[in-house]
C-alpha cells in the first residue's frame, strides 16, 4: 500500500495538473469506490466546485474544493490517479472519472477495487473535515505528521514513552504517527539500529534520538525520490526511484549494507519485517518474549508478497430462467 512518500508524490503531481480547474461532472463505474455518496449524488455535489488546493493527511490525498468541501482519496493497494483528455478511452480498471471544465478528466483506476473516494464538508466551528450525517472529524484517529516541524524529538519522546508496544507494530499504528507503513518502518529501524521487536519503553535517550532522525530522514529522502515503485504504485507523472535505495525491505538473504551479514525476514503481527540480526540486536531481556511474538518463515526462492487485504464481496449472480435460456 502506498505510504507517506508515495501519497505525497501523487498529491504534488496532481497539484501541478489540476489546481484552479473547475469540476463540471463525474461518472462512477464502481459505486463502492464512493465512500460517502451514491454516483448521482456525488456527481451533483462536486459539480461547479473549484479545486483550490491538493495536499495529504497520512496516507490520504486531500483535494480541497471551493465552498468548504474536500475530496479524501485513499489509494489502498492498487489505486492510481491520472489526468488526461475526457475523450480518451477508458481503461479496464477505471472506477471514477471527475470531469474538468478544460476538457480533461481526473481518473481513478483500481485493479483490486479497495480504493475509496469520499466528499466531506468542513465544520464551520472547527474548520475540520467531518464525516457526513453529523459524524466526527475525519482525521481524529490520525497521529502527527512526521515531516512537520512540530514533530520534534521532544514530541516524539513524549508519545513514545507513553506506549508499551513493540517498535514495528507501533510505527505502523496510524494513531501513533501518520503515514508510515511496512517499507519505511523497516528502513527507519535499520537506520536507527533497532530491532522491530524491541519494546518501546526499553529505549534510552540516544535510541530515541536515532529513531526520530531515521524516521524523518528516510521519509524525506523517499519524498525526494518520488517514493518506492516496488509493486503497483506509480504517480501521475511517473514512477519513483527510492526502491533502489532500500537497505533491508525485500532484501531477504542479501548482505546487510553495513555489516555484510544476511538480512532476515520475520513475520510480526501478520506483516513481513526485514532485519539485520547483527546490526539490530535485541536486548537479552527482550529475547524470550520476542521468540513468542514473531516467526521466521521457511526459506523461499523469492520474496513473498505482503498479506493481501480481504476481497470485496462479489456481486450476486443472477441465473437466467429456463425461458430466457431457451430464447
Amino acid at each position: 500500500m502506498p505510504e507517506l512518500p508515495e501519497v505525497e508524490t501523487v498529491a504534488r503531481d496532481l497539484r501541478g495538473l489540476v489546481l484552479g480547474a473547475t469540476i463540471v461532472g463525474a461518472r462512477c463505474t464502481w459505486p463502492r469506490t464512493l465512500r460517502t455518496h451514491d454516483p448521482d449524488g456525488f456527481a451533483a455535489a462536486v459539480a461547479g466546485r473549484t479545486i483550490e488546493r491538493v495536499g495529504r493527511r497520512g496516507k490520504l490525498i486531500v483535494v480541497e474544493l471551493s465552498e468548504g468541501a474536500a475530496l479524501a482519496i485513499h489509494l489502498k493497494m492498487t489505486g492510481r490517479l491520472s489526468v488526461g483528455p475526457a475523450t480518451a478511452s477508458d481503461d479496464d480498471h477505471l472506477r471514477l472519472a471527475i470531469r474538468l471544465d478544460d476538457g480533461r478528466e481526473v481518473r481513478f483506476s483500481d485493479t483490486r477495487k479497495f480504493g475509496r473516494v469520499g466528499l466531506y464538508e468542513r465544520d464551520p466551528r472547527t474548520g475540520e473535515l467531518v464525516e457526513p450525517g453529523g459524524g466526527g472529524p475525519l482525521f481524529v484517529r490520525h497521529g502527527p505528521e512526521p515531516l512537520e516541524p512540530s514533530f520534534t524529538l521532544r514530541a516524539f519522546r513524549d508519545r513514545l514513552r507513553a506506549r508499551r508496544g513493540r517498535l514495528k507494530p507501533l510505527l505502523l499504528d496510524q494513531s501513533f504517527i501518520a503515514g508510515i507503513g511496512n517499507i519505511y518502518a523497516d528502513e527507519a529501524l535499520w537506520r536507527a539500529r533497532l530491532h522491530p521487536l524491541r519494546p518501546a519503553n526499553s529505549l534510552r535517550p540516544p535510541d530515541e534520538r536515532r529513531l526520530h532522525e531515521a524516521i524523518r530522514s528516510v521519509l524525506a529522502e523517499a519524498v525526494e525520490r518520488r517514493g518506492s515503485s516496488v509493486r503497483d504504485y506509480t504517480g501521475p507523472m511517473g514512477d519513483g526511484t527510492m526502491q533502489g535505495q532500500l537497505a533491508v525491505y525485500q532484501r531477504t538473504g542479501r548482505p546487510c549494507l553495513r555489516c555484510g551479514r544476511p538480512i532476515r525476514r520475520l513475520v510480526i503481527a501478520a506483516r513481513a519485517s526485514h532485519v539485520c540480526p547483527w546490526c539490530q540486536r535485541l536486548p537479552r531481556a527482550a529475547r524470550p518474549e520476542a521468540r513468542r511474538s514473531a516467526r521466521t518463515p521457511r526459506p523461499s526462492a523469492r520474496e513473498p508478497r505482503e498479506p493481501r487485504e480481504p476481497r470485496e464481496p462479489r456481486e450476486p449472480r443472477v441465473r437466467p430462467t429456463a425461458a430466457a435460456a431457451v430464447s
